[in-house]
């Protein structure tokens, strides 16, 4: 099962997207409900062709999102990471285009901290940590600031809208 992504197409979609997630509370879900929701976040992601996705972007309000990155052998590695939290940020930045699922066509050379260590729970509820850099790093600030109500386009140097392609 796939979930629709929430766009700012709409103000009150927006509005929503700009509101910061709760504390994501594992006690309200059985170990199947987080499962399946962990693996219906996956697909919805893959099919829009994501590397990230944050629980708001698919209407709910907690503190968890999944990405999916390869590494520099091209071997993919998926993360489901609840109530993260970026603890380190290097001083070092990177400036590399970047869009987003929920601001549709539209793409900006956006600055990101080039390494960061981000801390949160797996789906077991155990405690994870992750030192990332280059673009596992820039997908944790980009859902994390989803997580915080933010967007790329407030840390954007500056937007292009692409037009969809035509289907035939």
């Amino acid at each position: 099962m796939t979930h629709p992504i929430v766009t700012i197409n709409k103000k009150e979609d927006e509005n929503f997207l700009r509101t910061k997630t709760v504390p994501f509370d594992f006690s309200k879900f059985t170990k199947k409900e987080l499962t399946d929701l962990v693996k219906e976040m996956r697909v919805t992601m893959k099919k829009a062709n994501g590397v990230g996705l944050s629980a708001n972007q698919i209407g709910r309000k907690e503190r968890f999102f999944v990405a999916q990155v390869p590494d520099t052998q091209g071997k993919q590695h998926f993360y489901a990471i609840f109530n993260p939290v970026i603890t380190k940020l290097s001083e070092e930045f990177e400036t590399v285009e970047e869009g987003c699922l929920s601001v549709p066509h539209v793409w900006g050379p956006t600055p990101r901290h080039y390494r960061v260590t981000l801390e949160g729970y797996d789906i077991h509820n155990r405690k994870v940590r992750y030192k990332a850099w280059g673009l596992l790093a820039r997908v944790f600030q980009h859902e994390c600031d989803h997580l915080n109500g933010g967007l790329f386009l407030d840390k954007a140097k500056s937007v292009t809208k692409l037009l969809p392609k035509e289907k035939n």
